[in-house]
């Protein structure tokens, strides 16, 4: 009973290590960006520019399927950089809820072998 046991849990340990890795993405790839909340004022004049803000925000990301992949959060300064394997993803920031404001604006983005894509997750902030 004892072998057919510690038999079990050898077979069991065994398949487990068997099972296949987790890719890692190769060096240097993923995205890098900013994460942004615009407009910022409700009239735009020509002397006093009103460029969007930089925003600390968690940002999904999924894949071409829809499937979460990963999530980050943006520094304070909105800005990010996570390494992804290569492929399509849609990026969103992470509102209060999805019927208040600021709306995120969902981001596709193609990520390339060797190289960081650039992309800006927008967040409206319904400032008209």
């Amino acid at each position: 009973m004892m072998n057919r046991l510690l038999t079990t849990v050898a077979v069991c340990l065994l398949l487990a290590a068997c099972g296949s890795p987790a890719t890692a993405p190769p060096a240097g790839t993923g995205i890098q960006g900013t994460a942004t909340i615009g407009p910022t004022c409700p009239v735009e004049r020509v002397n006093s520019p009103c460029p969007p803000r930089p925003i600390a925000v968690t940002v999904i990301v999924r894949n071409a399927t829809g499937n979460e992949v990963t999530r980050f959060r943006s520094g304070a300064d909105g800005r990010f950089k996570v390494a992804l394997a290569p492929g399509r993803y849609v990026l969103v920031g992470q509102g209060p809820s999805s019927a208040s404001l600021p709306r995120p604006i969902p981001v596709s983005v193609t990520v390339t072998s060797g190289s960081y894509a650039v992309v800006t997750v927008q967040f409206d902030s319904g400032i008209r």
